[in-house]
């Protein structure tokens, strides 16, 4: 891979291989092997100019497991804030001979813009509204250790899907693995081109719960949101969250994931959260497997995966 930006720029081929690496390497993400020496004397720099904690340490993490140097830089307390441009900054990165850029923007559109400044592979960790590709792989890494090959399994995505940039990415690496996607929404939350997804829309969540062999529930986006999209977080629990007596409609095996953070008690209550078909703790870890492997294979060139995570 040259770049990551979107899911929409991957075939199946490209998600399995990502997915097979990230198999390989997850020994070092589950920190049952020591680093190891791939990606030494790269430079990766974390690009961050929308606030994050766990992407961006998901994303320090898996490259100093492979070696590879690091340096963050964020938009408060830098040039950015000061007023220098978008350009200014990548050519400033340039000028440093970084090897990789993560990027992370409030604005749809930056990382493709980025890599008309830089010759160096771009990786999205997420802008604006447009996409979340690592957080997609992540998750569908994380049905397929539980669920084999996802053909065929059907997947329910629920909440804010107008805001979600992990929406967008979900439903395009699942369609690409053969999954089937249901979404439910306040309308209010559902984006004005959502036919166009392939995707089935319900609005009745019990209804279809039974039937469903993933439970993916995204967080209710504040922080986006200029206006009332529903009456309260109250009754918005009630209709769409997910909750003890939910879950016991569902298959005994269902999994439940959220991309996080968790707003406990509006989208997802505790002790959903805290069930056993709850994988989101492993979601995290397994996001630092599948970072390192879209490291690996954009830096790594024809470095085979050491012997010791094989």
């Amino acid at each position: 891979m040259k770049h990551l930006i979107s899911i929409e720029d991957l075939t199946t081929d490209d998600v399995v291989q990502v997915l097979d690496t990230a198999e390989a390497l997850l020994p070092i993400a589950l920190r049952e092997r020591n680093s190891v020496p791939t990606l030494r004397g790269k430079v990766v720099c974390n690009l961050f100019l929308e606030d994050s904690t766990r992407t961006r340490i998901s994303f320090d993490l898996a490259a100093k497991r492979l070696s590879a140097e690091v340096i963050n830089f964020s938009a408060k307390g830098s040039s950015v804030s000061k007023g220098e441009s978008f350009k200014d900054t990548a050519l400033t990165l340039d000028a440093m001979g970084v090897d990789c850029v993560v990027v992370r923007s409030h604005s749809a559109g930056a990382p493709v813009q980025l890599s008309s400044y830089l010759d160096v592979p771009i990786l999205n960790a997420g802008d604006g509204w447009h996409q979340h590709p690592t957080q997609g792989l992540l998750d569908v890494f994380t049905m397929r250790r539980h669920l084999g090959n996802l053909k065929g399994r059907k997947v329910v995505i629920v909440g804010d899907v107008l805001h979600s940039r992990v929406a967008r990415s979900e439903v395009q690496a699942l369609h690409l693995l053969g999954a089937e996607v249901t979404l439910v929404a306040p309308p209010t939350l559902l984006p004005p081109d959502v036919e166009g997804w392939g995707v089935t829309v319900a609005t009745d969540l019990d209804a279809i719960l039974p039937e469903v062999d993933v439970i993916y529930l995204l967080r209710v986006q504040r922080e986006r949101m200029q206006g009332a999209f529903f009456p309260s977080s109250r009754e918005y629990a009630h209709i769409w969250g997910m909750d003890a007596r939910r879950l016991r409609l569902a298959k005994p095996d269902v999994l439940v994931l959220h991309p996080g953070p968790m707003n406990r008690g509006v989208e997802i209550t505790a002790d959903v959260a805290d069930a056993h078909q709850g994988v989101i703790t492993e979601q995290v870890t397994n996001g630092i497997a599948i970072r390192m492997a879209c490291l690996y294979l954009m830096l790594a060139g024809e470095a085979a995966i050491p012997e010791v995570v094989a």
